[in-house]
Parts: C-alpha cells; structure tokens; sequence
C-alpha cells in the first residue's frame, strides 16, 4: 500500500473510532491479520479507540487484558458492553438497590452491580426487573425462571438480539434466539440496548467521549445499521461476516460511508478503486487489474451497487475472490 500523508486518512477525521471486536480485531483468541499493528498506528497518531460489543458475557476488565495479550494496550474504561448499556436501561426504571434477575453470565453480573443494582438468579429473591444476554454457562433452569417473570410483567431488557454468535466451529446461535424463545413464551418484546439500537452506542461516547465519532465493525445488520440509527460514519471492514453477496444486494439506504479490506484503512485515505477496474457483465461480477485490497473492494462495491441500483437484482459473485481476477 503506498504511503499517504496523514492528513488525508481517516484517522485524520474523527477523534474517536468505536470498534467492533469479533471479526474486526479479533476471531476467537488470535487477532485479524494486521490488526495489531493498524490500531496501534491509529493511535500513535492520534485515535482515541474505543472497543464497543454486543457481547454481554464478557467483562471491560476480560476484553480489556485479551487485547492487552494481543499487542493492544486497552483499559477496561475503553471497552463498552451491550451489558453495560442494559444495565443503564433497568436502572432508569428501577430504585437504587433494587434486586434484578439475570438470563446471563459474569458480564450482566459486573455491569448491574457498577449501576447500583443486585444481581439475583433465585425467585425467591423478589427481583423487580430481567435482564438478558449471553451467557454460555447458564443453567436452563435459569433461563425457565427468568422467563416466568417476563411473563408476569416485569421489566424486560435485553443486551442485544443478535440471532449468531460466532465460535471457534462457526456461527452459534445468539442471544437473540433465546429472546425470541422467551418472547414467545411471555408474549412479549424486550427493550434491546446493543447494536443496532441506540443506547449502547449513546453509552459508548457517554463513557469515552469524543466529538466526531466513527464506528468500524464487519457486519451490516449491528454495526453499520447502527451506525446508521444515531447519524454517524461508518466504515466496513471486510475480515469478519460480510462478504460479496452481502454486499451485491445492499441497499443504498444502508451502505457504509468507507469501505476498507481491514483495519488499515484507518491508515488511509478513503479507498479508490486505483488501477482495479470492475464491471457486471450478463449479470455476473468480474474484476480485472491489480493493486491493494482496499482498492479492490472499492472497486467491487461500486460495480455491485451500480448494478443494483440499475437494476433492482444483485450480481452473481460466485467464484469471484478478494484480490482475484476473473477472465
């Protein structure tokens, strides 16, 4: 990639990036390829980075000291919870003190404490209010006794509706499957603080501040959608779940504001297509040319969009490959 003066790249823009994690600067324990080096160069140069999840399982303190192995020095006041968005949900509907009952693990546990409220997993206990998230390690009895609160009518919120999460093996079912199963049962809707909702991103730059914010995730329907929901910038990057049919049938009410291939885009201006030169013949993508990845998707994008756009119909990408050419 060639060099650029840094005023013209895009950590010259914003002064806060609100990352996603999976998929963005991590898969599993291992960092995405170049991710380390890119953020820690964001930084140098002046980024604030801000790490912003869906994930309620974990704790700031957990997510903080993984990126710190990774080669990421991160404290936990720079990690952002779909938990800890929850729990500024339930205790503005709830006293100080009050007891509220988990569907969830350790990082409910930690964000409803930091709130003022007790945490409970019993009935027993008088809970005045649910919250649910992921947690792997939940009894079903857990799951039974929140649920039959729900259905009494207690406050319900939930950390995210995200129907996969994504395991070593593939993607998992989410959070999001287990509320509908409690929705179907009680009859009823929780309130969602995570992606794409409002509320965890308005809790990210409460905690971290910052004036021009830009989000960076992988996927279309929390990040970018989300990002979408408050009015600010965007940037896909392409090293977690989004790939060419997704983008083949994006619509332009939900497209990023930046494209990029990985998290080095920050490094640089918005990508051109440069020497790429990518057009839809009889329906199907093709690709000639030569030069970096970010020029590459930029190149695909657009002949994709344009496409669409045209047409109404998505392109056909089978075979096409990131950085290929096709004859």
């Amino acid at each position: 990639m060639a060099a650029t003066g840094a005023v013209d790249a895009l950590v010259a823009s914003y002064d806060v990036a609100l990352l996603d994690l999976d998929g963005v600067v991590y898969i599993g324990a291992s960092a995405v390829p170049g991710a380390v080096e890119a953020l820690n160069a964001a930084r140098e140069s002046g980024l604030h980075l801000a790490y912003v999840t869906n994930n309620a399982a974990r704790t700031p303190d957990y997510v903080a000291e993984h990126l710190s192995e990774l080669g990421i020095a991160t404290a936990a006041s720079d990690v952002v919870t779909s938990a800890q968005a929850a729990a500024r949900l339930v205790a503005e509907q709830v006293p100080a003190g009050s007891r509220v009952y988990v569907i969830g693990g350790d990082g409910l546990h930690a964000a409803l404490r930091e709130r003022g409220l007790v945490p409970v997993i019993d009935l027993d206990e008088e809970p005045v209010a649910v919250v649910q998230g992921y947690g792997p390690d939940m009894p079903w009895r857990q799951v039974i006794n929140g649920a039959i609160l729900v259905r009494r009518g207690l406050p319900w919120v939930a950390t995210n509706l995200d129907l996969t999460v994504p395991t070593r093996h593939g993607p998992g079912p989410g959070n999001g499957t287990l509320v509908r199963l409690v929705a179907e049962y009680a009859d009823r809707s929780p309130v969602a603080a995570g992606k794409p909702a409002k509320p965890l991103y308005e809790e990210s730059l409460a905690r971290v501040g910052g004036e021009h914010p830009l989000v960076v995730g992988d996927r279309l329907d929390t990040d970018i959608d989300g990002a979408l929901a408050v009015g600010w910038d965007s940037l896909l990057v392409m090293t977690g779940v989004t790939g060419l049919t997704e983008l083949a049938s994006l619509e332009a009410a939900r497209r990023p504001t930046y494209l990029g291939a990985d998290l080095s885009a920050l490094l640089v201006p918005p990508a051109e297509p440069g020497s790429w030169v990518a057009s839809v013949r009889d329906g199907a993508l093709e690709v000639d040319g030569s030069g970096d990845l970010h020029g590459w998707w930029a190149a695909v994008a657009a002949a994709l969009w344009s496409h669409l756009d045209d047409t109404g119909r998505p392109a056909t990408t089978t075979g096409v490959q990131p950085g290929s050419v096709t004859p």
